[in-house]
């Protein structure tokens, strides 16, 4: 007889791979998630009491208990320098040391203070108030600081006068000097001889100084304000800054 049919094939087991978990809840996938769920996403959320306001319950402000951090410490500010009014007043002085005359801490003497220079000779005037001070002589230079009410005069001058933070200043030249220059004064008078009346004199940070210069046949002074208010503006077809001093007709 025959041989028999072959049997059936057999069925393979093929197992197929476990199905991958769901993705972390956290990560950009789960703010993704949240942010699909539209509206939705606002149904968990508590409804704040008006009692738990701050707006609408000061109680609630005063004892809050957020830090504000600390703050680092500000620098001290620094100590001005003091007043002149305000400062110790030091002894008068007078005296020649090498080259150098000192005269200061003179106050509302009577005499004027007289001293004979000479060709090296330089001088130095500070704090000298309410006082007149005589330079006789040829000297070099003449420094004046820090003084109110002082009248100077000077013979003649192989350098300047320089005048440093000086109020009601006084200023007579006998002979001649070449510069005079001028730095925060408030308020000055200075006469010129005929001889010196080609000085040249600088200002700054300076208002109300009046320059005195003999003139005419009569030999008489005539005062002549020195420009306090300057106009400046830029002229393209220049290139450059022009400064022009402001006349007001009185």
């Amino acid at each position: 007889p025959p041989p028999p049919p072959p049997g059936p094939p057999p069925v393979l087991d093929i197992k197929t791979d476990d199905a991958p978990a769901p993705a972390s809840s956290g990560g950009f996938g789960a703010v993704f998630s949240e942010l699909n769920k539209g509206d939705a996403v606002t149904k968990g959320l508590r409804k704040v009491d008006k009692s738990e306001m701050t707006h609408k319950n000061p109680s609630l402000r005063s004892g809050s208990t957020v830090s504000s951090g600390q703050r680092g410490k500000s620098p001290a500010p620094g100590k001005k320098p003091k007043p002149e009014s305000m400062r110790i007043k030091k002894p008068a002085k007078k005296e020649l040391e090498g080259n150098k005359w000192t005269i200061e801490n003179y106050e509302k003497e009577a005499e004027p203070i007289e001293i004979e220079a000479s060709l090296t000779h330089s001088v130095l005037i500070s704090r000298c108030n309410n006082t007149t001070i005589i330079v006789r002589g040829k000297a070099n230079q003449v420094t004046v600081e820090n003084s109110t009410r002082l009248s100077l005069i000077v013979d003649t001058l192989v350098s300047t006068v320089d005048v440093v933070k000086a109020n009601n200043f006084a200023l007579q030249v006998m002979g001649t000097i070449p510069t005079v220059m001028l730095d925060q004064v408030d308020s000055a008078q200075i006469y010129f001889s005929k001889e010196s009346i080609g000085t040249k004199v600088f200002t700054s940070k300076s208002a109300g100084v009046n320059l005195n210069v003999i003139s005419g046949q009569d030999d008489d002074y005539k005062e002549v304000p020195l420009p306090s208010q300057i106009c400046s503006y830029y002229d393209e077809s220049k290139g450059d800054l022009v400064n022009e001093i402001v006349a007001h007709a009185g």
